[in-house]
């Protein structure tokens, strides 16, 4: 005998895909967008979202720089749109060509691909610190010397790659050679140049 005191059981509520996705949308939509700031574009209005500036201390060839900068600004951007620190170039701007070389805590990176707010308190070293005295370093000599440059858009990152791998190893291997330049490229093809300008400056001593 079925008990009446027992109510019977809802049936279970289905929501379609398609509604979940409308009633989600909908929510969304009423829900506002943290960090919006309007910006002036061009004489207009323009929203973007994300973090505000930030107070970061940077240590470049030996100076602390603070500067304010959003999260997203690059350290080849920090240097040269805002220190006017330009010997590394911009050129494929997806760390592919090596033009942006620069040292941090000795090892080559690409500038171009490091957010400026992950180098804090660690020394960088570009190419404009190189020269000793006014003079050229003898990498930099051993450049002219060779030949080693016709644009100059890649040169100062082979320049500061070069010092790198020297430092490393400073007689260094045709192998050592070709695995430490690796990460450079030169558009105008001016190898030979560079790997005798190595030559020079591992004979010498740099």
């Amino acid at each position: 005998m079925q008990d009446e005191t027992k109510k019977p059981v809802e049936q279970e509520s289905r929501v379609s895909r398609r509604d979940f996705l409308k009633i989600s949308g909908a929510s969304a939509a009423t829900v506002p967008l943290i960090g919006i700031r309007i910006v002036d574009a061009a004489g207009v209005p323009v929203k973007i979202q994300g973090p505000g500036k930030t107070a970061i201390t940077l240590t470049i060839n030996g100076q602390n720089h603070t500067l304010h900068l959003e999260p997203r600004v690059t350290l080849l951007d920090a240097m040269r749109d805002r220190l006017a620190i330009t010997g590394a170039k911009r050129v494929c701007d997806r760390a592919e060509c090596g033009a942006c070389t620069v040292l941090v805590d000795g090892k080559p990176v690409y500038s171009c691909s490091l957010l400026a707010i992950e180098v804090q308190g660690k020394p960088i070293t570009t190419v404009e610190s190189i020269s000793q005295g006014g003079a050229l370093h003898p990498i930099q000599q051993a450049f002219v010397d060779n030949d080693a440059s016709q644009c100059g858009f890649c040169t100062p990152g082979f320049v500061v790659a070069t010092k790198a791998l020297l430092d490393k190893h400073p007689h260094p291997t045709p192998e050592q050679i070709r695995h430490g330049l690796s990460g450079n490229l030169c558009r105008c093809g001016t190898y030979h140049g560079i790997r005798h300008a190595m030559a020079q400056v591992a004979q010498k001593g740099a």
